[in-house]
């Protein structure tokens, strides 16, 4: 007789919100509506809803805690000035959102990576004053890649508190989307985002934070990537060997890899694509993530049942690994 499993408690840690303030005070700056546009936009109300239509859709999935992160894309396009105040007033409403439903959320620090060192007092400040579980970045900070020395001061205060930072996909960089697939995204618009920019852009970034000596100088820092880490666990083995040939400059890229980089599953419901992460990093750099609200939340728990996952491991996955990591 098949013993059924009693239900999981499952922490989901790639959860966005907008904050309906900061997205006005952005939209002013820059000139453009609040929240998110295109095909998109219909889910703007479901970012904006901290409350009753976000814990509904939690509940009917049975998803007991997200870790919130705010929209924050364009957050790191604006000067210093306003980012920094734009991102303090965005994580003290974040505090009061966690504060409401304490039980429910937990949350990620936006960050104004425009002024390194206020971002690392900000990150700081979050973690020992707010009770945040780490920090997401997104993109790149007007154009600069994370991997730059500018921005190593807030990986050292990430390393010294013992929290990750969270490295989220942002607009693919002009250069790459022009020589790239620019001729096709008019026919397939999402080739720029989520089916395959994203991808290229951030997959690119994780790379670039290895080459660069950033684990070198930080070796306990943690990084997480999203959407099953962005093709990497597939090819690390192929990156690790070619970068070990004669002319390249030493780098342990599968160690760093596998050591100091953690991956989810937001957005990326595939069974062959987990069992391969899961056969290069191992079941403990593995975690949950849903992407809500840019992708639903029952789908992502549906096949997380139909997965050949022993209990222990399954544990895991759902809040094993969160809560040894974000210290949940």
């Amino acid at each position: 007789m098949r013993r059924e499993m009693s239900k999981p408690f499952v922490i989901a840690l790639e959860e966005h919100y907008s904050d309906p303030i900061t997205g006005q005070r952005i939209a002013a700056r820059i000139g453009a509506p609040a929240g998110v546009g295109g095909p998109l936009a219909d889910i703007n109300p479901l970012l904006t809803d901290v409350d009753d239509a976000r814990l509904k859709s939690m509940d009917e999935a049975g998803i007991d805690v997200q870790v919130l992160s705010h929209l924050s894309t364009a957050l790191h396009q604006l000067d210093a000035g306003l980012a920094t105040d734009l991102a303090f007033e965005t994580n003290d409403r974040l505090k009061q959102t966690i504060d409401r439903h304490p039980k429910r959320f937990s949350g990620f620090a936006a960050l104004p990576m425009q002024n390194p060192r206020q971002a690392a007092d900000e990150l700081e400040r979050c973690v020992t004053k707010l009770g945040f579980k780490g920090a997401m970045i997104w993109g790149r900070t007007q154009d600069k890649w994370h991997d730059d020395r500018l921005f190593w001061p807030v990986f050292e205060r990430a390393q010294a508190l013992d929290v990750p930072i969270y490295l989220h996909p942002g607009p693919p960089h002009p250069k790459m989307v022009e020589a790239f697939y620019g001729d096709y995204v008019q026919d397939f618009p999402w080739l720029n985002s989520a089916a395959w920019g994203y991808t290229i852009d951030t997959g690119n970034q994780a790379v670039r934070l290895i080459l660069s000596g950033l684990f070198d100088a930080y070796p306990q820092l943690k990084i997480i990537l999203g959407h099953l880490g962005e093709t990497l666990p597939f090819l690390v083995d192929r990156m690790d060997e070619a970068l070990h040939r004669p002319g390249n400059k030493a780098v342990a890229f599968k160690d760093v890899f596998c050591r100091n980089f953690y991956i989810t599953t937001s957005g990326f419901f595939s069974t062959p694509a987990l069992m391969c992460a899961l056969m290069e990093m191992s079941i403990d750099h593995i975690l949950f993530s849903v992407d809500y609200p840019f992708v639903e939340n029952l789908p992502g728990m549906r096949w997380m049942e139909t997965l050949p996952l022993s209990e222990v491991d399954r544990e895991k996955l759902f809040n094993g690994n969160a809560r040894r990591l974000l210290k949940m």
